[in-house]
């Protein structure tokens, strides 16, 4: 009881600026083999990346309980909680039922009980979501992408401030050996002073064909599927299940390659590679000053850029070529490049380029935590985690921008610090997504 009045006391010292501490919870909450140190976390939002690897990551992390599971699926909550009651079940030996369900999320951030949540939820709720439950004081590990306009990202980072919340950008890109050793290689000023980066994103169907779907009939809602409230801060749209996700299914979701709900692979990938991009230049709080770009879109139902080349210019003079081709992130300068592409291939111009030793004054980049584990660990620590949500947007802001580019067509001058074109108002104007208030207002 005491240890819940320390809680209570926590979460209203946060109000107030002060950090929130993770809640102590006792042994007997969970059985008699959890730890009384475990950050206590739900999932909103319970598609296949939840379902895996989100879950089985976190009921593995000795760092974390997971004890609720909040979707406007019924079929899919139902699936997720059994996931984590036989999970600890095992793990316990012992039937264990605790795992809590939750259809609407603003519900389960009432429960002062939980310390962090997992978002992943389609694109176009993500920021709604996050702001929500900063409001509640929740640590947050949000899905990428970050946003689906630049304007709502930056709401949600003002959210974020003076709130001394742990945030993290949920991409394992960064805790990839080759990744950060790249980073690591260019950071250190082995290739020289920085001049150009190559980055690509995979195409949206690979090998599989055209992702062509022309415009689809109405369908009757599933009854397991509250549609209006997963359509949310998205316009009214009739029902069809590509538009969301397979019912009583997981696969890859019909809604994401429709600009409704997403941006397509230029962020869904982007928010990966790019954010590695912006890592090795050390621009990870800024962005681009120039940009120009040309691409093509898919036509019917799913309608999301399927082209794209795109320039960019930074302020210190880098210039950066992205496109969809392999996903690879390739660092060039005077002294040579250094190359990785996903998943673990790392290249260079020269062996010595990868294999000099680090010098006494040179820096480390080297992740020794699991993304799910960092951002758990850094709760704890009270610290920053690898991937802040500021960077998280900056980073999905160079994909927004380049989409914003192809589609104005001319080249665009951007302002870092204002977060603003220079000079163009049709540019400017694509800086926000209007949404319908009756779920969510900013």
């Amino acid at each position: 009881m005491n240890q819940r009045r320390d809680f209570l006391k926590k979460s209203a010292m946060l109000a107030a600026g002060s950090f929130l501490v993770p809640t102590i919870v006792p042994a007997s909450v969970f059985g008699k083999t959890a730890p009384s140190n475990r950050i206590t976390i739900a999932c909103i939002g319970l598609g296949r990346q939840t379902i895996n690897p989100n879950i089985p990551q976190l009921l593995k992390s000795p760092h974390a309980q997971l004890v609720a599971v909040c979707d406007v699926d019924t079929w899919r909550l139902a699936q997720a909680q059994n996931q984590v009651n036989d999970y600890y079940s095992k793990e316990q030996g012992a039937t264990y039922k605790a795992c809590q369900t939750f259809t609407n999320y603003r519900k389960l951030l009432l429960e002062k009980s939980i310390d962090a949540v997992m978002i992943a939820t389609p694109d176009h709720w993500h920021v709604p979501v996050a702001i929500d439950a900063i409001r509640a004081g929740k640590h947050i590990s949000l899905e990428k992408p970050f946003s689906t306009c630049i304007e709502h990202g930056r709401k949600l980072v003002a959210a974020i401030k003076n709130t001394k919340l742990v945030t993290r950008n949920d991409s394992e890109f960064r805790t990839i050996p080759e990744m950060w050793k790249a980073v690591e290689v260019v950071r250190n000023g082995r290739i020289g002073k920085l001049q150009k980066i190559h980055v690509a994103v995979p195409p949206e169907w690979g090998d599989r064909g055209s992702s062509a779907l022309p415009p689809q009939p109405t369908m009757p809602v599933p009854a397991e599927l509250d549609y209006d409230f997963w359509l949310g801060p998205a316009w009214e749209a009739p029902y069809n299940e590509h538009r969301v996700h397979a019912i009583k299914a997981y696969g890859r979701p019909g809604w994401m390659r429709v600009s409704d709900y997403c941006n397509g692979m230029i962020s869904n990938w982007g928010a990966h590679l790019v954010g590695i991009l912006q890592w090795g230049n050390d621009t990870e709080y800024t962005g681009p000053v120039e940009i120009e770009g040309t691409g093509e879109f898919d036509k019917g139902l799913w309608n999301t850029m399927n082209r794209f080349d795109i320039h960019y210019k930074y302020a210190n003079g880098v210039e950066v070529f992205f496109k969809i081709e392999r996903p690879y992130v390739r660092f060039e300068g005077p002294n040579g490049w250094v190359e990785v592409e996903y998943p673990n291939k790392l290249s260079a111009s020269s062996p010595e380029i990868l294999n000099t030793p680090l010098g006494r004054n040179e820096k480390s980049f080297k992740v020794e935590l699991t993304d799910k584990d960092d951002f758990l660990v850094a709760i704890k620590e009270n610290r920053p985690s690898l991937e802040p949500l500021e960077t998280a947007h900056r980073t999905i802001s160079m994909c927004q921008l380049g989409l914003i580019a192809v589609k104005i067509g001319s080249k665009l001058s951007w302002d870092p610090v204002k977060e603003d074109f220079t000079g163009d108002t049709a540019a400017s104007a694509m800086l926000n997504i209007p949404i319908r208030e009756k779920y969510f207002k900013f």
